[in-house]
């Protein structure tokens, strides 16, 4: 028995959205284009509160992904993960991870962003990775989700990839309305840097 650590990652262990820096880091500029014009009725509808953040990222992932060749794609996620992502860490939650991990406790990333880049930087982390996954086919991807958009249900994600009974204390770190019944699940929890 020993404790789990369960970590947002937009906003918690960043400071800001990577996401969509990663969309914007990796998406070609003529279909970033032809993208937003395509996205734009979403996006006002987004910007209005009438469509829920995670039904955009599957339109947006769509866009940015589809048919789009899988080792071009993976070494662009490498080079945002050793180029961007250490300028937008958040320190505080950093430390906080690294504390867990000094502890022996389970640590994972539980994330509504997408795995190209988060599969990159959890394994150099040396921490285990809970989000969501993009569909391929032998050499592309489809702009489909595998398992649909982790952020609209964590809970459900956690659950079947975690035995929660193994642990003694449970510890959750979030930032957003989506990350509220992760942290109902924990013993401790952490909303936007303080302690609930």
């Amino acid at each position: 028995m020993s404790g789990l650590a369960l970590f947002d990652f937009d906003g918690t262990l960043t400071t800001e959205d990577s996401y969509t820096k990663f969309i914007l880091f990796c998406t070609p500029k003529p279909r970033r284009f032809i993208g937003g014009l395509l996205l734009s009725p979403a996006i006002l509808l987004y910007k209005l509160g009438w469509l829920p953040a995670c039904k955009m990222r599957i339109l947006i992932s769509a866009v940015a992904f589809y048919r789009r060749n899988i080792q071009q794609v993976q070494a662009l996620a490498q080079r945002y993960v050793t180029e961007v992502i250490p300028h937008i860490l958040q320190p505080q939650t950093m430390s906080r991870m690294k504390w867990h991990q000094k502890q022996g406790h389970h640590v994972y990333v539980v994330s509504a962003s997408i795995d190209p880049y988060l599969s990159i930087w959890c394994r150099t982390m040396g921490i285990k990775l809970i989000c969501s996954e993009l569909e391929k086919t032998a050499k592309h991807f489809t702009g489909r989700y595998l398992y649909g958009d982790c952020g609209a249900d964590k809970v459900a994600a956690i659950t079947q990839q975690i035995e929660l009974t193994r642990f003694d204390t449970i510890y959750a770190y979030g930032d957003t309305k989506e990350d509220w019944p992760m942290l109902a699940l924990a013993d401790v929890g952490y909303y936007q840097g303080e302690k609930q």
